[in-house]
Formats: C-alpha cells, sequence, structure tokens
C-alpha cells in the first residue's frame, strides 16, 4: 500500500491508525521529499519512496504491484489518480469537492480495474456515514443541516491551509427539493450548541450534500463550516473537532421531529479525517471480513456500512451520541 503525502500530517496519520489496528500491511510512504519521512517510516516499519503527482507513473512502476494507493495530498491534474488507476491499483483520494470531482469521476468510471473510492466528503466521509445512520430512525427524512466546528487550536497541514482561501466561496446546497449554489459569505448559518457558545457557520460544497440528498430524498440538505472554542478546549483538554447532525423529518409513529447527532473526535481533526481513510482502507481491501467492492467508482455511502463505521469511530475514541 502507498501512502502519497505519507508523512504528512494526515498521511502519517493514515499510516499510523492502519498498525494502530493490527494490519500488518507493505507500507510505502512517499512523497517528493522521502528522507522527510524516514522517522515515520522506522516508527511504522515502513518504506519510504519519491514520487512526484505531476509525473507519477514512473515511481509507481518502480515499486512494482500495488494493491492500492491513498492520495492523502492534491492532485490537480488527476496525474496519481489515472496513473495508479492504469497500474491496476485501487485507489482512495480525499481533496475532491462537489464543484471539482467531475474529472475525477469520470477517470474513475473510464480506467478503473479496481474500486476507486473518492471521499471528497467532510472528514473523508465520516460525517455522511453517520447521518445515514441517525437517518435510519426517520420514515422520511426532510431535511439535513450538517455543520462542523473548527477550533484555531486544532493543527492542520500544509494542504489544509493552503485549500483554506477555497473553503468560502459559491457553495452547493439542495433547497426545497433543487439545486441552489450560495455565495458563502451572505448564507451563514447560526449554529446552537446547548451550554457552549452558539457559533456561525459559512455554506461548503462537500460532497456530503450530493451524497445525502440522493441517498434519503431529503429536500434540504447542506453543510456549513465555523469556526470557534471546541468541546475539548472548552474542558481544558486539546482541541477537538466537532460535528453536529440536524435531521428533521417523521418517524414510524407519524410525528415530525427535529434530532441532533454529535460526533467530537478528542484528537481533532487529522485524527478524524485519517480513522475515515482507515475505514476506506479496509473496505477496499477487504480487512473488514467482507468481499471488497466491484471496480469503479465508489463513494462511501454506498460502499461502507454506516453502522460498521461507527463501531471503528468509536473503537479509537469518537464521541458520537444523541444530544
Amino acid at each position: 500500500m502507498v501512502i502519497a503525502g505519507g508523512y504528512g500530517l494526515v498521511g502519517g496519520t493514515v499510516a499510523r491508525h492502519l498498525r494502530a489496528a493490527g494490519h500488518q500491511l507493505d507500507l510505502v510512504l512517499a512523497g517528493r521529499n522521502p528522507e522527510q519521512g524516514e522517522a515515520l517510516a522506522v516508527e511504522l516499519g515502513a518504506r519510504t519512496a519519491r514520487l512526484d503527482v505531476a509525473d507519477p507513473a514512473g515511481s509507481l512502476a518502480e515499486l512494482g504491484p500495488i494493491d492500492l494507493v491513498i492520495a492523502t495530498l492534491q492532485d490537480p491534474g488527476d496525474n496519481l489518480l489515472t496513473a495508479t488507476l492504469r497500474s491496476g491499483a485501487a485507489h482512495i483520494g480525499i481533496v475532491r469537492a462537489a464543484d471539482s470531482m467531475a474529472s475525477s469521476a469520470i477517470a474513475a468510471v473510464n480506467l478503473a480495474r479496481r474500486p476507486a473510492l473518492l471521499l471528497g466528503h467532510w472528514q473523508a466521509g465520516v460525517l455522511t456515514l453517520a447521518a445515514l445512520a441517525a437517518a435510519k430512525a426517520f420514515a422520511r427524512v426532510d431535511r439535513i443541516e450538517l455543520a462542523a466546528l473548527y477550533d484555531y487550536a486544532d493543527p492542520i497541514g500544509p494542504m489544509t491551509a493552503a485549500d483554506s482561501g477555497g473553503f468560502v466561496g459559491r457553495a452547493l446546497v439542495r433547497e426545497h427539493g433543487a439545486w441552489a449554489n450560495l455565495e458563502a459569505g451572505v448564507s451563514s448559518r447560526r449554529v446552537e450548541r446547548g451550554e457552549l457558545p452558539a457559533f456561525d457557520a459559512l455554506p461548503m460544497g462537500v460532497l456530503d450534500t450530493p451524497g445525502l440528498a440522493s441517498i434519503t430524498a431529503a429536500a434540504d440538505v447542506r453543510f456549513d463550516l465555523g469556526t470557534g472554542t471546541s468541546i475539548g478546549t472548552a474542558a481544558g483538554g486539546v482541541a477537538s473537532h466537532d460535528l453536529y447532525i440536524d435531521i428533521t423529518g417523521t418517524t414510524a409513529a407519524g410525528e415530525t421531529v427535529t434530532r441532533r447527532t454529535l460526533m467530537s473526535d478528542p484528537k481533532g481533526q487529522a485524527h478524524l479525517t485519517g480513522l475515515g481513510v482507515l475505514i476506506g482502507a479496509e473496505r477496499l481491501l477487504g480487512l473488514d471480513g467482507a468481499a471488497p467492492p466491484a471496480a469503479g467508482l465508489r463513494l462511501p455511502e454506498t460502499t461502507i456500512d454506516p453502522d460498521w463505521a461507527l463501531e471503528r469511530l468509536r473503537a479509537f475514541g469518537v464521541r458520537i451520541e444523541a444530544v
């Protein structure tokens, strides 16, 4: 298994999760400066390799047969994706948003001989999986409002920092059964948190929105990102990454209700993203005990069992509960 960007904040976290889960895989931590990953490679019993996403085919060929390439870095030209698929390996990518996934999706449909899992969802799909699990309590889902709170005390890697300027712009949302693009700066939403201070959040076009709209048939779906004091920081500890899932719909008894699910990772956003990738990798390689999925374009909402995913998250210390 190759982790492109494997010695960065998220890539290194993915590698540590794989080892913590007990998977004795041949791990390769790849990037343009492999010497920066030597200490982590020694720690994890992995090896390093040079890989440049601008021209990755030769580097992948030198590594020999590969089962899976996990891209935890930007691949703006889909060069790593297409080289991976043409080599016959499976692929996981975490950087595509709703307005930038068309080329990646087409490449996966046309080239994949094994699964190509696009995890351009918030925190690599875990938010969508938690929302799907919560939606099972409803006979009909009308509205899904998702929110993430980022605490400035929570470390981010260079890739996320470089991308942060694109977090505020036009955002794809589902409104009254139709698609709309909102200007984030004038479309904020206030997220109440009970005893903790409320925070203002701006819409973002993550893949959770179209994914959940298609699966649940909800007429209104949106995701918003805000900043503030996290649950962890408020308790006097390290910054957590907090996700709020508010679902409005009708229960089997005919009652219209709104219910909230809280997901909070006490170790922060990189830890949670890494867990999303771990869950995806376990599914693609059949490490969860089930047969690997068929080749082609895959998305978490139709590839990963939500209840199993939540069990894995809780095993790694993530808090998930109705509030």
